[in-house]
């Protein structure tokens, strides 16, 4: 192994240690007063109870998956020994991550409420700064698993020569990323399950019907609303970019080992670690930034948006150059068309940001015109949301087609000829968009945090400025968490699609692993180990006019809308039953409305904990059963159609969601802070409408599509023997 490969735990090592800096500074500011602090521990200790449960389930489906993986590994010979042990490692990081993002979440609300009482600049610093220690153990733990298990496969892998050894080694780790993204689906959908039935429970019957203000203590449910938050916005947070950042390294590693195969060994490894060194400098680069980032007192919600930008834009300008040197250093040929298809990556992940603030933040027209809607009820609010969040769609598809073909011919060349370098190019793109984690990440994690600590201030009694701070970075946060979400989509689109390029590879792989030495591509006979792409597709009759395929399109497509459609549902049943027990509580405790009586904020934990874990099963097990399902009937060119119509369906089916969701939550936010009657007026009940509409699409069913599209791909490829031997068709 190459030393230059040891710099990758190195500065993972790195990012870590600067996660236990943000993590002890956090813990070292005041804590605020005691009933600060016993709501506080309240939330904390709900997550903690929650997140314990979820992992009891999680891990009886991982040991069923491990033994599942190990009778084909090791009883079918359908898949390499090291698929068991490697799913149930990723899948622990993932969750690890997640994990650690909540703790620190937890333990900073009470200290941002308080931070606030002193300044908006300070708050935004102690919530931010929290949120950054989620970002950093991310790319940390990511990078850590990478290197013991490429360290693992290049020790142990015998019997392969060449350059062919690499190839085998990456497209191996490949199938490793099914744990981290399973692990991902279950935290997603089921604490999105959870945080959105307390969220729309709570404002229904507090907001709406009793006329209180949001986190009021007097509201059963706002308890398990602040618990919700940090379940689902940020544990689920953290275990889905783990796995996005996880996969498209992965997956660019893959492709670099087959583009650069003749080049030699030593080139080919250089391509094959260009991702991760890519990264490395995106970590410094975001460090840097974490620090860049302030704001003056007395801003208004622009003025935030630009403080986090900055921040963003520093860790940009650093992986700029940074990136371009270390694809110099590695010495990769066309080196500067490949720091071009990073740079597209990263360009095409600012202009979704972009959109996403356009159509998102109260700062701009789109949600603006929202709010306005709501003087003429709940029926226009959800009309003109679902219109915004449908127009929402054009920037980033279009950004991430013109990043998509930019990144492929800078890399292949005008000529477009090298398909397999092309490739490459996408999959380096997609990391490029991700290099800078660490940050983007920090401003998604901490709108939760500015959000629980609204929730503790209001609780709390602090005064009525403290709240408005904490709104103000809670509204921005709504946005942060948008363009989070977009980056995550957009990842996803770009990752998908080197995954499924990756997945004709792993073809070629699984026959030659069978024995067999050529195919049939026409009416010719090509040799397996010098096929192409396009011969594999050929031989499998991948085309639109295959009926195999165009049936594997409309089931991908159609299963995007069923997975939305059972977590959507889940929410409403949830929500239903947690507005039920709020209705009681309000009935039949006596002096609950006066502050007399004291809500049973367990039971209502209770409920959207018992939901959540009961309805994320089926949705998660989609994933996992629809690829092998399509494989045993429809082969091979099924299972490409299965993943095209997903992928395509998916991707916008996702943006539109969490825009829409984003939107309706900043209007109802907006006639909040910029109406004169604010809270009391009809209008803001209106807007309350169509934010707990939103409420599923942007933290629940939006962003656990991401998930859905790369982990069909990853099962399509560790049961890829599946379809290619014992397909019905």
């Amino acid at each position: 192994m190459a030393e230059i490969f040891y710099i990758v735990p190195f500065i993972a090592v790195v990012a870590l240690v600067f996660a236990r800096y943000f993590f002890v500074r956090m813990k070292k500011e005041h804590r605020g007063s005691d009933k600060m602090v016993e709501i506080a521990s309240r939330v904390a200790d709900g997550a903690m109870a929650y997140l314990k449960q979820q992992y009891k389930v999680i891990c009886l489906v991982f040991i069923a998956m491990a033994l599942l993986l190990s009778l084909l590994s090791y009883g079918f010979r359908l898949q390499n020994e090291w698929v068991p042990f490697a799913f149930l490692s990723a899948g622990f990081f993932s969750g690890f991550a997640g994990f650690c993002g909540m703790k620190t979440a937890t333990a900073a609300s009470s200290r941002t409420a308080y931070a606030a009482s002193k300044s908006l600049n300070f708050a935004l610093k102690v919530a931010f700064r929290s949120g950054a220690v989620m970002g950093l153990v991310v790319v940390g733990l990511a990078l850590i698993d990478y290197s013991i298990w490429f360290l693992i496969l290049d020790k142990f892998t015998t019997g392969l020569e060449g350059t062919r050894k690499l190839i085998w080694i990456t497209n191996t780790m490949l199938t490793f990323a099914m744990g981290a993204s399973l692990q991902a689906i279950f935290a997603r959908v089921g604490g999105g399950i959870f945080t959105k039935a307390a969220d729309v429970g709570a404002d229904l019957v507090g907001k709406v019907e009793t006329g209180i203000p949001e986190d009021d203590p007097r509201n059963p449910a706002t308890i398990a609303d602040n618990v919700g938050d940090n379940v689902g916005d940020v544990a689920g947070m953290g275990a889905d970019l783990y796995e996005s950042y996880y996969g498209s390294i992965l997956a660019a590693a893959a492709l670099g080992a087959v583009a650069f195969a003749r080049f030699g060994e030593r080139v080919q490894l250089m391509a094959a670690l260009a991702p991760a060194m890519v990264c490395v400098v995106g970590i410094l680069a975001s460090i840097v930034g974490i620090f860049f980032v302030r704001t003056r007192e007395n801003a208004d919600s622009l003025d935030l948006l630009k403080a986090l930008s900055f921040g963003t834009r520093v860790s940009s300008v650093i992986i700029c150059i940074g990136s371009l040197a270390v694809l110099k250093m590695l010495s990769i040929p066309n080196a500067l068309g490949i720091w071009g298809a990073v740079m597209f990556g990263l360009l095409t992940g600012l202009a979704i940001g972009s959109g996403t603030e356009y159509f998102t933040s109260s700062a701009y027209a789109p949600t603006k015109t929202i709010a306005q809607n709501a003087s003429t009820g709940a029926a226009t609010v959800v009309i003109s949301g679902f219109g915004t969040g449908m127009l929402s769609t054009a920037i980033p598809v279009i950004a991430v087609v013109a990043g998509m073909m930019l990144s492929f011919y800078a890399a292949a060349g005008l000529d477009g000829k090298n398909v397999s370098m092309g490739l490459y190019g996408i999959g380096i793109a997609a990391v490029g968009m991700l290099s800078t984690l660490g940050i983007t990440l920090a401003t998604d994690a901490y709108g939760p945090i500015a959000d629980n600590a609204g929730g503790n201030a209001e609780m709390s009694g602090l005064p009525s400025e403290v709240r408005q701070r904490t709104d103000a970075l809670d509204a921005l946060g709504n946005t942060t968490a948008a363009t989070g979400k977009g980056f995550a989509v957009g990842s996803a689109a770009l990752t998908a699609l080197a995954l499924v390029a990756s997945y004709v590879e792993s073809i070629k792989i699984n026959l030659l692993d069978a024995g067999k030495k050529f195919i049939s591509v026409g009416a010719n006979q090509v040799e397996i180990a010098a096929a192409k792409l396009s011969d594999i597709m050929q031989s499998y009759d991948v085309h639109m006019l295959n009926p195999k395929v165009v049936s594997g399109v409309f089931i991908g497509s159609m299963l995007t809308f069923v997975f939305c459609g059972l977590t959507t549902m889940a929410v409403g049943r949830a929500a239903g039953k947690m507005v039920t027990e709020v209705r009681r509580q309000f009935r039949e405790i006596t002096g609950i409305m006066t502050g007399e009586g004291t809500p049973d904020y367990g039971r209502c934990i209770t409920i959207a904990a018992t939901a959540a874990q009961k309805e994320m099963i089926l949705p998660s097990l989609i994933a996992v059963v629809a690829p092998i399902a399509v494989g045993l009937v429809f082969g091979v060119s099924g299972v490409l159609g299965l993943l095209s119509g997903s992928l395509a369906s998916g991707f916008v089916l996702a943006l539109f969601m969490s825009n829409s969701g984003g939107a309706w939550d900043n209007a109802k936010k907006y006639i909040e802070t910029n109406t004169s009657e604010g809270k009391h007026s009809e209008a803001h009940k209106a807007a309350v409408i169509g934010d707990t509409i939103g409420d599923p699409f942007k933290d629940t069913a939006g962003p656990s599509l991401n998930i859905l599209i790369k982990l069909m791909t990853i099962v399509s490829i560790v049961t890829i023997g599946i379809a290619i031997s014992h397909s019905l068709l």
